[in-house]
């Protein structure tokens, strides 16, 4: 897969992503967040299963099984997965859709940082003020008023940091195992099981509510975890984290459109300015360091 066609499949990862707000806000009408987490993203799992089945058929064969090690980073991610989707539905059940596409882009920023921090790559100027810029655009989403932040939205914000460690970190498990169906399928059943855990723990558990959330559950985890994690896994191998995390970037454009068509979601004139101010720091921290590369390879010798 060349580049450019993964970070073409990720732009349908961001659309599906982006209309799931919408399925994850009716869903949680009737059902807790962790018994919706646990639920959709079981439901991811066997949509993959069998890619996974086939997949570990052909490693047994080539005598290249993950190991120990392997099974470590996928329970990493499950969990990193397990803690950005539980903290983004708390949120999504106290704000808006509009509100929680955008503020969940809060984790692009983050995605150079922690490589930085963790890998050692060092980011472009660009990343500073374009993180001062996304909490601003949070200030003014929320009507330019500190007290306008709903707890809904400082769930969402929260949920930046495992989303941006996710992003930073699952192409690299998947092109090191070579095995990005059983990478996504070992992160799903993870995430699954530990939110379940936790909802028949703590949530209460009703048939009706179940059955009144069918239809989100189904889409969401046939299509937002099923089709489109897996398509994130698959695609990042094949581009750099901070290309995909620019091109993610655009399910808050597709969540504030849905959430404008379906819920009737309206925000005022601050509040549009906050959204674009996220959105343009998002596309300058990522798009100002490539186009210093390409002017220096177009750069004409003397």
């Amino acid at each position: 897969m060349s580049r450019i066609s993964a970070n073409l499949l990720l732009s349908v990862v961001a659309l599906i992503w982006g209309s799931a707000f919408v399925a994850q806000s009716f869903g949680m009408a009737h059902i807790a967040p962790m018994t919706f987490t646990g639920i959709r993203f079981l439901i991811g799992a066997l949509v993959v299963l069998p890619l996974v089945w086939f997949e570990w058929r052909s490693l047994r064969d080539q005598g290249k099984l993950p190991g120990r090690s392997d099974a470590y980073r996928i329970f990493g991610l499950g969990s990193l997965l397990a803690l950005g989707a539980a903290m983004q539905q708390i949120g999504i059940a106290h704000t808006s859709v509009t509100n929680a596409g955008f503020l969940t882009a809060l984790y692009i920023p983050l995605v150079p940082v922690l490589g930085w921090v963790l890998l050692r790559h060092l980011p472009h100027w660009s990343v500073w003020p374009g993180g001062l810029a996304c909490v601003m655009g949070a200030y003014l989403l929320s009507g330019a008023n500190l007290a306008g932040i709903s707890t809904g939205d400082l769930w969402v914000i929260a949920s930046a940091l495992p989303w941006a460690l996710h992003v930073l970190l699952v192409g690299q498990v998947a092109d090191r195992m070579l095995a990005p169906f059983l990478v996504a399928g070992g992160q799903f059943a993870v995430c699954g099981l530990v939110a379940l855990a936790w909802a028949l723990a703590f949530d209460p558990i009703t048939t009706q509510g179940l059955w009144d959330a069918t239809g989100a559950l189904v889409y969401t985890g046939v299509f937002s975890v099923g089709v489109a994690f897996t398509a994130q896994v698959v695609a990042q191998r094949y581009t750099h984290a901070a290309d995909a995390a620019i091109v993610l970037s655009s399910e808050t454009l597709f969540a504030a459109f849905f959430g404008y068509w379906l819920m009737g979601d309206r925000i005022s004139s601050t509040g549009w300015l906050g959204c674009a101010l996220i959105l343009l720091s998002l596309v300058g921290v990522q798009l100002l360091p490539v186009l210093r590369i390409v002017n220096r390879s177009v750069r004409p010798e003397h």
